[in-house]
């Protein structure tokens, strides 16, 4: 659970951080919460797309207790891009795009792995959606060793959209998978490229395996027979990053 030191409450002050251009991470609002400055409050959230949850008073006050007023906001400690405005950007470099996109990858910890094994291996961007993935706390941007602070971070409404939407832009999709697919090292990964990873326990959901052109597996010989996200993550992304020569 995140921490009453890492969230602002009040009304009024997360009112006032929305109108500064803070970006918010996640946002509790009590459920049946009435009058003007509620009503201020959600005009706000609708201008800024800013998604929110309705909570009974309990889950607020597991948080904190001080005067909260039924509101109770994370500040995220990175700015979010859209991948729509990055992907021109990342041509125009004269370079393939190289993304990967994570589907409920919740583990704070493990998305910090990612991120920074992306970054040592020259990965544009992560794509993560609005909602079922890791929140960017301390501890995850403490994971990345601090890539969180400059690596691109595309939070994104819908992910399958957005997956839609770079097939449509040229790039090859990749959903990797524990025991079906070709071996890594069989596919062709050079070009542009966005790598799907999904959850330990769920994996990748059947809409984004629809989008595939490929779908790989790291070929594995010991009896467990399944690895962290965040180590094939890694494997992965290694060998998207040999075939392409980098």
């Amino acid at each position: 659970m995140q921490k009453e030191s890492e969230c602002i409450f009040g009304i009024r002050t997360v009112i006032e951080a929305i109108k500064a251009g803070k970006q918010i991470d996640r946002l509790l609002i009590r459920q049946g919460l009435q009058g003007a400055l509620y009503h201020e409050l959600m005009t706000e959230v609708k201008k800024y797309n800013i998604v929110f949850q309705i909570v009974p008073l309990e889950r607020i006050e597991l948080v904190t207790r001080k005067n909260h007023q039924g509101v109770l906001a994370w500040l995220s400690p990175v700015e979010f891009q859209y991948i729509a405005n990055l992907l021109p950007m990342i041509y125009e470099t004269g370079e393939d795009p190289l993304l990967i996109a994570l589907d409920g990858v919740s583990d704070v910890r493990n998305f910090g792995a990612i991120v920074r094994t992306a970054e040592c291996l020259g990965v544009h961007a992560i794509i993560i959606p609005e909602k079922g993935s890791a929140r960017i706390t301390a501890d995850a941007v403490k994971t990345s060793a601090g890539a969180l602070h400059t690596f691109p971070v595309c939070r994104e409404k819908s992910i399958v959209r957005s997956i839609e939407y770079l097939k449509e832009s040229g790039l090859k999709v990749i959903c990797a998978g524990e025991k079906s697919g070709e071996i890594i090292s069989e596919v062709p990964l050079k070009g542009p490229c966005v790598l799907i990873m999904g959850s330990e326990d769920k994996g990748i959901s059947r809409e984004l395996l629809s989008l595939a052109d490929h779908h790989a597996r790291i070929p594995m010989t010991g009896p467990i027979g399944s690895l962290n996200v965040s180590v094939a993550a890694g494997i992965l992304l290694y060998e998207m990053v040999r075939q392409r020569g980098l």
